[in-house]
């Protein structure tokens, strides 16, 4: 009898259908709808700050449009488009997180979320790893909010729920056994790995791996999302503040969503 083949990419289920459902998002804004209609469609799902702000402050997102407007160029055109009626769209808040601007916006995303995803998504099981996904799109979309309370630009990607991930990863993927690098996070071999008991996050940021990794990120997302615009790197804004409140959600609530989380008997040293 032939032994089964082994797949290449032993993805968990969770994060294989995450993947595949923005690509055929994005596919499918690609290559169906005309131009028009996919404004439409951000227009609709994407994460607009001014709107929020109309429910508690419409003379400060009036004036906001109005300075813009002195200031001449196409900025207040695009404002103006996806302001809309000024109505909030509360769906926003997550949807944003389904769409992103380009193939290379996707793919980046869905490398990051393969390497740090996978490991997280093994041991907390497809449910919490939703859950985390959902609260972290949430923290990055209040993030960036919470810097742009006027803004009209549309916010979109997984980058916050992805950076969440990495945030959640870092409280047990550096520990002896654990779960590092790509290559195990796609083909593990050791399912035990996955299952040791997660370190106090007091611990954790005495490990200088974590802190090396944690000042790293923070540098590089400053820089690419200071950058990214003037360099070429981006045609639009790079929304860093959202990655950061995806992060420091998924590193600081770990806890809530780990199965594992009452045992603390593995002590750092």
């Amino acid at each position: 009898m032939r032994e089964p083949r082994e797949r290449l990419f032993n993805l968990p289920g969770v994060i294989l259908w995450l993947i595949v459902a923005m690509g055929v998002i994005h596919a499918f804004r690609l290559h169906v709808l005309s131009n028009e209609e996919d404004l439409e469609l951000l227009r609709a799902f994407a994460f607009v700050p001014a709107r929020l702000t109309t429910l508690f402050d419409t003379s400060g997102v009036a004036a906001h449009l109005r300075a813009i407007a002195l200031q001449g160029g196409d900025e207040i055109e695009i404002a103006s488009y996806f302001f809309g009626d000024g109505s909030f769209q509360p769906w926003t808040i997550l949807s944003y997180a389904l769409l992103h601007a380009d193939w290379s916006h996707f793919g980046l995303n869905a490398i990051w979320f393969a390497a740090f995803g996978a490991p997280v998504a093994r041991r907390f099981g497809s449910w919490r790893f939703v859950a985390l996904c959902i609260v972290t799109a949430l923290a990055g979309a209040g993030t960036h909010y919470a810097l742009h309370l006027y803004d009209a630009t549309p916010m979109i990607g997984a980058s916050a729920a992805v950076s969440g991930a990495m945030g959640a990863a870092l409280r047990f993927v550096f520990q002896p056994g654990a779960p590092l690098g790509l290559a195990l996070a796609l083909r593990p071999d050791e399912p035990m790995a996955y299952q040791r008991s997660a370190l106090p996050l007091r611990h954790v940021l005495r490990d200088r791996r974590v802190l090396t990794f944690i000042i790293f990120w923070f540098v590089s997302n400053l820089i690419f999302g200071v950058g990214a615009q003037p360099l070429g790197l981006s045609e639009g804004s790079v929304a860093w503040q959202a990655h950061v409140g995806g992060f420091l959600a998924g590193l600081l609530l770990f806890s809530i969503f780990d199965p594992k989380r009452s045992d603390f008997s593995f002590e750092f040293r």
